[in-house]
């Protein structure tokens, strides 16, 4: 009887120790230590990007690469309210003059970030290495490649149709835990497009706006989805032909047989040079002083960017005044930056943004 009661205290004793081992096991396993702190072994966690590719996530992102199409990039992030985990300059094509000044503003740290692309759009893989970025950004495949090569946790994103923007945020609201953000999003690019259809609806065909957008230098219309905001706007955008291809180029003929009342242009400096060309001041937009630089802010309103529903009340503004005046147009420029980015603009600097 003694053996026995020592064999089942001994059995006893065995067990406890295995439930202490199972339980500290188990704490590991799920990654809390002694301060109740998750770890990132817990946390791990992976997407499918727009390119089908699983990609591997530590629970925090800490810090964000953009590759490529660094203006489109940056505004997705800074538009989450993620501006400030950006850790790279913007390479020299953007910072050789001030057009891009406003990626300051809502991410100052970008001037002290290091360069991760040269002149030509080569990586400089050694720096990037240098700074381990928890997430990389790209909008191209090869880049996409190249990156996740080194051990990188690259993101490929898409934006080829209008409403690829919803994707790209559904998607980011995901990676960046900020699903709220992504939802608060896309409700307000719906409200503001329905907006400003319920604004232009009485405007009669016939007193429609014509419009031609992009360089009439070079003759070219650089982005399809600028047809998409002219019409939302209310106008009749002359290169909308049907056509499918993301960029179009014309002629002088084609513009003067247009004859657009209205000339949005991609870049200010543009102006200088359709003035002084004897061959366009018979043109009405010419003739009329109605050419507008499409404001460059996170990026460039008439290309693709999460600032879209912006470009649509801007472009209604320059058509239509009387319908979306410039007081309105500023209190939605100001409620999108402080609501979205997180950045309060100044009163300045939105009259400077609308031109």
């Amino acid at each position: 009887m003694k053996v026995s009661k020592k064999i089942i205290s001994l059995l006893l004793t065995v067990f406890f120790v295995m439930a202490c081992f199972t339980g500290c096991g188990q704490s590991a396993a799920s990654g809390t230590n002694e301060e109740g702190e998750t770890s990132a072994a817990q946390t791990e966690r992976t997407v499918t990007d727009m390119a089908g590719r699983t990609v591997a996530l530590p629970g925090e992102i800490k810090s964000i690469a953009t590759f490529g199409s660094i203006g489109v990039l940056n505004a997705f992030v800074e538009t989450m309210g993620e501006g400030s985990k950006i850790c790279n300059e913007m390479s020299a094509s953007f910072t050789q003059t001030d057009k891009w000044k406003y990626q300051y503003v809502f991410a100052p740290q970008l001037k002290t970030s290091p360069v991760f692309q040269d002149a030509s759009g080569a990586i400089l893989m050694e720096k990037v290495l240098q700074t381990k970025p928890d997430l990389c950004l790209s909008m191209n495949m090869e880049e996409t490649a190249l990156l996740e090569e080194q051990g990188l946790n690259v993101l490929y994103l898409s934006w080829t149709k209008t409403e690829d923007v919803k994707e790209c945020i559904t998607l980011l609201g995901e990676v960046l835990n900020k699903q709220d953000v992504a939802t608060d999003y896309l409700a307000y690019f719906d409200k503001t497009v329905a907006k400003a259809e319920k604004l232009s609806k009485n405007i009669k065909e016939e007193d429609k706006k014509i419009v031609v957008y992009g360089n009439p230098i070079t003759y070219a219309q650089p982005h399809l989805i600028a047809e998409w905001w002219i019409s939302a706007a209310g106008g009749v955008s002359v290169t909308n032909d049907g056509r499918t291809a993301q960029t179009l180029t014309y002629t002088m003929e084609d513009l003067l047989n247009w004859n657009p009342e209205v000339m949005f242009i991609s870049d200010k400096l543009l102006q200088k040079d359709i003035l002084a060309d004897a061959r366009y001041a018979g043109i009405s937009a010419v003739k009329n002083n109605k050419i507008y630089a499409v404001p460059t802010v996170a990026h460039v309103w008439g290309n693709r960017t999460t600032e879209q529903p912006l470009t649509v009340l801007w472009a209604m503004n320059k058509l239509y005044p009387e319908i979306m005046t410039t007081q309105d147009l500023s209190e939605e420029i100001k409620y999108f930056y402080s609501h979205f980015f997180k950045v309060e603009l100044t009163d300045e600097q939105i009259k400077e943004i609308i031109g």
